[in-house]
Order: structure tokens, then C-alpha cells, then sequence
């Protein structure tokens, strides 16, 4: 029944090369893996597990983006059932499609790739996100990959590219100097991120001195004599630390023998600048992965009128551009391995954040008469008509 779903071998393989593909070979070692030019577990310790700005960017587009539906179409009809879709509903036994593709696109933004692993013996069976930080790519001759490599614990899987097909979906994001490897929104924002974390620390140093700038104690002996001895020093040290220091030490009175002064310091200018600068290092952050600052709730940001429009320029300008490149290369790679004809895209009807832009679509192209229902359909990203048959009938 599912005979497409098998990778045919009738025929030569078509081989395609790029001109400039033995000079990146030569660059970069053919046989030998590519390394990262990057840390990625570094940059994902402090910049998504160490700072709640990373986390929660990356958290609200890797979720937003595996919420929308997915379909699959052919140039003729888009399918209710398909063996593909049935695959990417329920990717492995432990994963559903919304949990599978939120690690890959979490993957993608922190590392700026993402690997999907498929597995089955002549059919696609089962989806795998594979770790970003594991893997590495062997390049050819050509320039083009021969073999991805996953490393876990001294050990290591050798995933080999032949006849042009893979086990491996690798996607990957823009890198204007890199040929292998894509470019994390995260390395960008990496100075914001420490900028960020300083701010942080710093923060939770005040609290730990009972929430307020340090003073000085002035002494001045009875015959005015401006210096303590050793023993006195050191006494008086001893009782700062374990009786007027940190946040249990809060509003405890001082008490000081005769001769020492307390002289409390307000805050400087500097001081008070320094939360601002957390929240323009939150907003760099932000900036970086493309959520408007309104969606996280910073201080002070009111870029948008309102928020849905800020929530209407997420999905537009940063969800939906994402979606629809994985989707399409996962779909073209699927497609591929089973020899079927489909695609993968975004269902946008489904998007509650566009229902409105989505309606005056619609609304927008019935009302225009010199166009076919083909044409119509086409403009909202359906395909035709079969035979005249009503859309919802056409299943395989």
C-alpha cells in the first residue's frame, strides 16, 4: 500500500556539483570533519540555561513554531491522510510532532543547525532530533558532505551520504563565512547575554549586602590617633562579616565602641544607571532572535501600539519565516527518501495571531471576479480542483 513510501532505484542517479565545490574541499579537508568554529554547549550554558532572557526567546519561538499544523500537499491536492503526515503526527514513541519540533527548531536557534535522523528499513518509520553539539559533517571531494558523524561519550556513529541520499536532515541558518555550518542568533547576542549576566550578578551582590551601597567606618582614637591596631582590625573585620553581612543580616542595628563612625555611601549615578542597562541588554537579546521586547515584558518598550500587533509581527516576521524553511527542507527530504511528490508547509489557517489578515485575504480574492477558482485557490495557497470534486474529499 505504501510502495512510495520505498526510495526507488530504478535508474542512474543524476549527479549535480557546484564549480566551487573542490575549492571549499580544499579548504576545509575532504575525508575530515568540519569543526565548528563555535562552542555551542558554552554559548547554550550562558546564553539559554544561565539567563532567563535567552531562555525565554528561545522558548517562545521553539513553542509557537511547533504549535502550527502542518500539511501535506502535492501539486494536485492537499491530503487528510498520508502515511507521511502519519509519520510526523507521531514521530517515535516518545515524541509527538509539536515536542519533535520544538527541540529541532531549539536546536536551530542555539546552534543555528538542526539534524533529523530518519529511520527504516526501505520507509520512513521513525523521526529523530539528534543533538547539534554531536554532530559533525565530513566533507568530499566536492564540497558536498559524504558522512555526518554523531560523537556521544568516545564513541561515535558514522551516518554515510550515498547516491545523494541521507539518513540525516541537516538545516542549517545563514553564516556569510562559513560553508558547513549555520550561524546561531545566539552568538550574536553574546555580548548583550554577558552584558546581561554582569548586570544580574551585580544585582545579587547589593542583595547580599543587605540591599544597600557599602559605607565606611571612620575610627578616631581618644587621643586622635587615625589608626587601629592589628588586633583591633581584625576583630572589627570578623564581627562585619558574621554579624552585618548578607541578606539574614538585613536591618540588624550596629553597635560600635567609642572612637568608630558610621558614614553610609548613597548611591552614585553610575549605580543608577546599571538596571537601564540590564533592560537595554535584555532588549539586544531580544532584537537578536526577533521577538519584539513588548512579548517578554520589558520596561520601558513601547515600539508597538498594542499587543497583539507586537504579537502579529512575531508570528509574521520571525515564526512563520522559520517554519516554512524547515518545513520545506524537511518535506524536500522526505520526498527524496520516499520518491513521493509532496510537500511540507505550515497550515496558516490555523494560526490564531493571523486570523484576521487571513479573513481580509479571503475575503479580498472571492470578491475578485476575473479570477478563476483556480486562480483563487492558487493565490491562497491551495491547489486546484480535481474534476470538479469538492476539496474535502480528496484523500489517498
Amino acid at each position: 500500500m505504501f510502495d512510495f513510501l520505498k526510495r526507488s532505484v530504478d535508474g542512474p542517479h543524476e549527479v549535480k556539483a557546484s564549480a566551487t565545490g573542490p575549492v571549499v574541499a580544499a579548504m576545509s579537508g575532504a575525508g575530515r570533519v568540519a569543526w565548528s568554529p563555535r562552542d555551542t554547549v558554552s554559548l547554550t550554558r550562558v546564553g539559554f540555561t544561565g539567563n532567563p532572557v535567552g531562555f525565554r526567546v528561545v522558548k517562545l519561538i521553539a513553542e509557537a513554531a511547533s504549535a502550527l499544523p502542518v500539511v501535506v500537499q502535492s501539486a494536485t491536492q492537499r491530503f487528510n491522510t498520508h502515511p507521511l503526515l502519519s509519520v510526523i503526527e507521531r514521530p517515535n514513541s516518545a515524541q509527538g510532532r509539536a515536542e519533535l519540533f520544538e527541540a529541532l527548531y531549539a536546536q536551530l536557534l542555539l546552534s543555528g543547525n538542526g539534524y533529523l535522523e530518519a529511520v527504516g528499513e526501505g520507509a520512513v518509520r521513525e523521526l529523530h532530533v539528534l543533538r547539534s553539539d554531536r554532530m559533525s559533517l565530513v566533507p568530499g571531494a566536492d564540497g558536498w558532505p559524504v558522512a555526518y558523524e554523531y560523537a556521544v561519550g568516545g564513541r561515535t556513529h558514522r551516518f554515510a551520504v550515498t547516491d545523494g541520499a541521507t539518513p540525516i536532515c541537516h538545516i542549517k541558518s545563514f553564516h556569510p563565512s562559513d560553508d558547513h555550518y549555520g550561524l546561531s542568533p545566539i552568538v550574536a547576542a553574546a555580548t548583550a547575554i554577558d552584558v546581561h549576566n554582569s548586570a544580574s550578578r551585580w544585582s545579587k551582590s547589593l542583595l547580599d549586602n543587605a540591599a544597600r551601597p557599602s559605607g565606611a567606618i571612620v575610627y578616631k582614637g581618644a587621643d586622635g590617633q587615625a589608626a587601629m591596631s592589628s588586633d583591633q582590625y581584625d576583630r572589627l573585620l570578623s564581627e562585619m562579616e558574621s554579624h552585618h553581612q548578607g541578606a539574614r543580616n538585613a536591618g540588624r542595628p550596629m553597635l560600635l565602641e567609642g572612637g568608630l563612625d558610621w558614614k553610609p555611601m548613597g548611591f552614585s549615578p553610575s549605580d543608577m544607571e546599571f538596571q537601564k542597562t540590564k533592560d537595554a541588554a535584555a532588549r539586544d537579546i531580544a532584537v537578536a532572535f526577533g521577538v519584539p521586547p513588548m512579548l517578554l515584558g520589558l520596561n520601558g518598550d513601547a515600539t508597538y501600539a498594542n499587543y497583539q500587533e507586537a504579537n502579529r509581527a512575531f508570528y509574521r516576521l520571525t515564526v512563520l519565516p522559520l517554519v516554512s524553511k524547515v518545513t520545506s527542507s524537511v518535506g524536500h527530504w522526505l520526498s527524496e527518501m520516499t520518491g513521493d511528490a509532496v510537500t511540507l508547509k505550515p497550515d496558516l489557517d490555523q494560526v490564531p495571531a493571523l486570523a484576521a489578515e487571513r479573513d481580509a485575504q479571503w475575503a479580498r480574492v472571492a470578491e475578485a471576479k476575473f479570477l478563476t477558482p483556480d486562480e483563487k485557490r492558487r493565490m491562497l495557497g491551495l491547489p486546484p480542483l480535481a474534476d470538479g470534486a469538492p476539496f474535502d474529499a480528496q484523500e489517498v
